[in-house]
């Protein structure tokens, strides 16, 4: 699995003529899996970290920094809690997922930068359990240049983590997308990742369910009304 994904993302930035990639780091287990994959595809000089917090977490802070220690690759932290701030002074009121919305917003604008300036990709770190459901920001964390773990559910980024000696703290940590004080991906989703990943496998592999209908309802429900998001802008043909 892991020859394959840095093969593939070496190939990707070969195709494109560019010079590296550019990816987010959140102190998550998917952002940690992404970073140890570029670094091993095409050397850390030519992977670039953005630590981008916005009234973030300190712990996952420290979670990032320790990742770009133990790698050894190029990063920069830029702290967007002032820009936010701004913004959501300046714009109508509006509710918490709208606002933390803008937060994925503001990062993708940073990523777009800094690939544009180094002729960079930016390298997305969502997984296939996240992108099935559409829990991601549409053109926030959604918008990425190569997506090379989004064919795997989040049980097996967590074992490739392993593979990749990624430290247990960052792989044993409840999932955040760090949007608010004490969110967590489970509570969002109203589902814990292993439901999900086993009602997602045995879809895909058409096996029988044997979670409860109002479980299974939901995620087809969730699949289609996020169907948007992993389609590009509907064009108008003449």
């Amino acid at each position: 699995m892991k020859r394959k994904i840095t093969q593939w993302i070496r190939k990707q930035v070969q195709d494109s003529g560019a010079k590296g990639v550019v990816l987010g780091l959140s102190g998550g287990v998917d952002s940690s899996v992404v970073l140890a994959l570029a670094k091993e595809a095409l050397g850390r000089k030519k992977v670039l970290a953005l630590i981008l917090p916005c009234h973030s977490q300190k712990k996952d802070l420290k979670d990032a920094e320790l990742m770009i220690k133990k790698l050894k690759v190029k990063s920069k932290t830029i702290d967007l809690s002032k820009i936010y701030d701004f913004l959501i002074k300046i714009l109508p009121k509006a509710q918490r997922t709208t606002q933390a919305n803008l937060k994925a917003r503001l990062r993708m604008i940073i990523l777009y930068y800094f690939a544009n300036k180094l002729n960079y990709l930016v390298c997305g770190t969502s997984n296939k359990s996240e992108l099935m459901v559409g829990y991601f920001t549409k053109y926030g964390d959604g918008a990425a240049d190569i997506l090379p773990i989004a064919d795997l559910l989040k049980k097996e980024v967590r074992q490739l983590a392993k593979d990749l000696k990624i430290p247990e703290q960052i792989i044993n940590k409840p999932p955040t997308a760090g949007l608010w004080p004490g969110q967590t991906d489970e509570d969002e989703l109203g589902i814990t990742y292993e439901e999900l990943d086993d009602i997602l496998d045995r879809r895909e592999k058409r096996k029988k369910q044997v979670l409860p209908k109002s479980r299974l309802d939901k995620i087809k429900i969730m699949i289609a009304s996020s169907e948007h998001k992993r389609q590009g802008p509907k064009i108008c043909y003449l």
